[in-house]
């Protein structure tokens, strides 16, 4: 695109590529020629004799990464981690259990408060039931069970009570009891309860670290659509200041999709969506007919998988999943036809574009995105608005690109798409050959043959509407 003229601009969304969190330009620019140089360095690792120890190490010091964050109380005060020290077969000293009550707390309000905007209300009430069980599970059999369950029923009333001042104090009260009914079992001779203390303090830690993963990574399709999007318009309207006052948009995979749902949603509501023209690779808002490999996200579209999985690394399972995707006994090889048709993709390519590409993907994010493959296609966080619903009302000229293989769009899922906007506003396009050459996911953006046959197409169409 720039070598032919347009002012081209590319958008990383927040927790993709080199985005990264600031308010200063200096340190952003910083920030993210870092991370590119650490991007480049896991590509030249992977190349190494030692290509599959390099990978798993990265995978599991980008696992320390986002599973020890910073863990902060409601209030924004930085604590310590909780470490029971010395004989556990004794009670822990007064500063131990204060720190213990003071963990516990502040796992409760987290749940009551922050969390509480995180998923529905009816989902929060589903991980609270399940941190409460996990501390139950220490205590079955045991003559304290029926004291726990006083506290526990307390504890239930009082995260169904809406927000008062006094909640801290209540919640730190019913903390104390729990840790004294933990201490208490510490003193028993019974098999079962030996090291309570311990198993109890690494239940607190555990459930902790999910929280803080799910308020680090607390973000979904619609804070994409209506908050990254638009600010990223608005900044190149600002700095390009276009003659016509529009831009040009493409779109590839999720990018499609928020192109699309942009489109419906400024069609519903009447307004100006400031683009000229769009062009969208493997995308649809609805893939309910079709028989893509994402449908493998299903089981995550579960409510109380939030609390399982509050994110999936997916860049760090796929560069750990590499090397035995690329070298014999090619274990993973099938990894690579979701990414590249057989002999499409430069090998070097292919080897940083799995390294480098994939990022962590929040819960809340792919809960959303199941909805795609439900009845009506993808909606809204809060299940009210249906994108494909308003498509029809777009009035902005639109290039659909589909790729004959794309396992994950297949070009079924682009048409039920396509056909929901009007006839003279749209043109629909497959790339791959029967007895030639086939593309996948990736193939339309970085195949041998994307240069040749898919970017003058896209160039074409939209210098046509490059007023």
């Amino acid at each position: 695109m720039s070598s032919q003229g347009f002012e081209t601009w590319i958008l990383e969304v927040r927790g993709a590529g080199l985005s990264v969190q600031g308010s200063n330009s200096k340190d952003i620019e910083q920030s993210a020629n870092a991370m590119s140089e650490k991007m480049e360095a896991a590509s030249e690792s992977a190349t190494a004799t030692n290509g599959a120890v390099a990978s798993n190490k990265e995978l599991n010091n980008i696992y320390c990464a986002v599973s020890e964050p910073e863990i902060s109380t409601p209030n924004g005060v930085e604590t310590e981690n909780v470490a029971i020290k010395g004989d556990l077969t004794r009670l822990g000293t007064v500063w131990d259990e204060s720190k213990l009550v003071a963990r516990l707390t502040e796992t409760l309000m987290f749940l009551s408060e922050r969390v509480s905007g995180f998923l529905s209300e009816s989902q929060s009430r589903v991980m609270f039931a399940k941190f409460l069980d996990q501390i139950s599970k220490l205590l079955v059999d045991s003559p304290l069970y029926e004291q726990y369950n006083e506290v526990r029923e307390k504890l239930s009333t009082l995260f169904e009570t809406k927000q008062n001042a006094g909640i801290t104090s209540q919640i730190t009260d019913l903390s104390q009891k729990l840790v004294n009914i933990i201490e208490e079992g510490q003193l028993s001779v019974s098999p079962q309860l030996f090291d309570l203390q311990a198993r109890f303090t690494s239940t607190i830690e555990d459930f902790q670290k999910q929280l803080d993963l799910m308020v680090k990574y607390d973000w979904d399709f619609d804070h994409y659509m209506e908050e990254d999007v638009p600010a990223a318009i608005e900044y190149i309207m600002k700095q390009s200041m276009p003659k016509d006052g529009k831009l040009l948009a493409i779109g590839h995979s999720m990018g499609g999709i928020l192109l699309y749902s942009m489109l419906s949603r400024f069609g519903f509501e009447g307004k100006d969506s400031n683009l000229a023209a769009v062009v969208t690779l493997a995308s649809s808002l609805d893939y309910t007919s079709s028989k893509s490999t994402l449908k493998l996200l299903l089981p995550l579209a579960d409510p109380a998988q939030a609390l399982n999985v509050p994110v999936v690394p997916l860049g760090a399972m796929l560069a750990a999943a590499y090397p035995l995707s690329s070298r014999p006994p090619y274990v993973f090889s099938w990894l690579n036809t979701l990414i590249s048709a057989e002999d499409m993709m430069d090998p070097d390519l292919l080897k940083r574009l799995v390294l480098n590409n994939f990022c962590t993907i929040p819960a809340k994010l792919v809960l959303q995105l199941t909805t795609a493959f439900r009845e009506r296609g993808l909606c809204n966080r809060n299940g009210t608005f249906f994108y494909k619903d308003h498509l029809h009302k777009n009035n902005i000229p639109i290039l659909a690109i589909a790729g004959d293989q794309d396992l994950i769009c297949p070009p079924e899922a682009v048409e039920e798409t396509v056909k929901l906007i009007p006839e003279h506003l749209v043109t629909y396009k497959v790339f791959g050959e029967p007895e030639g050459s086939h593309y996948a996911h990736y193939d339309l953006v970085g195949g041998r043959l994307a240069v040749e046959q898919v970017y003058p197409c896209i160039i074409e169409f939209l210098s046509c509407h490059d007023k």
